[in-house]
């Protein structure tokens, strides 16, 4: 006959009893396997187990004040006490009551004058099952720690890429100052007052508006591609100049999808970016480039950096013009309401237009 599997621990098992002979009885059968506790009354009982959680409890239903199906009770409803497996121990061999202490929650049913074999066997089952299901729960708990260490990564390993192109950005237009910092935090802003409008509250969840956040910034890397001559003009451009710097949302589109061609497949978190980049010259009445998209089909995520977008270039002084003041700036979007920016985020950005005006003050460009 083989021997029966150890436990991986000395459990403790905590006797629930008011009779002092039971008390003993059970602590001579037990203490030579177990850590055994002992509590001659409900109200006892439940200090101990909230106090230092045993790994099995063994329960007598009669006793006074609290009998032992209200002691169950209690127990199975607090989390701190509820997983502790219950072994009802009393005199009460009726079906119904056998079904009471299985319906409170309780693992098993034993019935007095109890069997000395019968008991030693169930309380070791018991005690084999919760060192099982303890050692799932630790897998378990290491498995999402491993999940949520690995998702950190990848979330940083996103801000890290995005990072990098909207600095490669930068590089090239260096008289921008802190226009990406600040454009990103418009749009953060005006997307977050949006959230609960009925037009976008659907596509504006608190994971979009944190990827349109990181993804703002690269609204302008497709300026990698403009010539020089053009991107660093010290003045406003020609009509043939303009045509050429308007490429630069195609360019932005089509550096991000090279990259995720060298990766080999599409890359969600760079679906934002890829709209923001291409989309966010168009224009609400369709006049916009580079596909002079209309209304709805612009995407949402563009819709916002025209607004961002514009609002920053009007209040940024340049070598070609004089920064405009905030109030000026704000009538010029709103003249703009229907036609160049959707309606409801010129009313939304009007109404938090104090944030903006707080956000261009936070991230001012430095006096040259």
């Amino acid at each position: 006959m083989s021997a029966l599997p150890e436990l991986p621990y000395r459990g403790t098992v905590l006797v629930v009893d008011d009779t002092p002979q039971n008390l003993a009885l059970m602590r001579d059968l037990l203490e030579a396997d177990y850590t055994v506790k002992l509590a001659n009354s409900g109200a006892r009982a439940l200090r101990i187990a909230e106090a230092t959680p045993p790994d099995l409890i063994l329960l007598d239903v009669m006793m006074p004040e609290l009998d032992g199906y209200e002691v169950c009770r209690r127990l199975k409803a607090d989390p701190a006490t509820q997983a502790i497996p219950v072994i009802f121990l009393t005199a009460r061999a009726e079906t119904e009551d056998e079904q009471a202490g299985f319906d409170l929650g309780a693992v098993d049913y034993i019935t007095k004058p109890i069997s000395a074999p019968i008991v030693q066997a169930r309380v070791r089952s018991q005690l084999m099952l919760k060192a099982a299901a303890d050692v799932l729960r630790n897998q378990n708990v290491l498995l999402e720690l491993e999940v949520l260490r690995r998702t950190t990564e990848l979330v940083e390993l996103q801000d890290v890429t995005i990072l990098t192109m909207a600095s490669l950005a930068e590089t090239r237009d260096n008289e921008t100052g802190n226009h990406i910092l600040r454009t990103q935090y418009y749009v953060k802003a005006l997307a977050q007052h949006l959230s609960g409008h009925p037009r976008f509250a659907r596509v504006l969840t608190a994971t979009a508006i944190d990827l349109l956040f990181k993804s703002a910034p690269l609204h302008d890397i497709g300026k990698v591609g403009i010539p020089d001559r053009i991107l660093l003009k010290p003045g406003r451009f020609e009509p043939h100049e303009m045509e050429i710097m308007k490429t630069h949302t195609t360019l932005g589109k089509e550096a991000i999808e090279s990259a995720e061609r060298r990766l080999g497949r599409r890359v969600p978190f760079l679906e934002y970016a890829k709209q923001i980049a291409y989309s966010h010259q168009e224009k609400w009445d369709g006049s916009g480039y580079p596909e002079g998209l209309k209304g709805e089909a612009i995407p949402v995520s563009a819709r916002l950096m025209a607004v961002a977008d514009v609002y920053d270039a009007l209040i940024s002084k340049r070598v070609y013009k004089h920064g405009w003041p905030h109030e000026e700036a704000v009538a010029l979007i709103v003249e703009g309401k229907g036609k160049h920016f959707d309606p409801d985020m010129v009313d939304a950005f009007v109404t938090i237009q104090d944030e903006f005006r707080a956000i261009a003050a936070r991230y001012a460009d430095p006096e040259s």
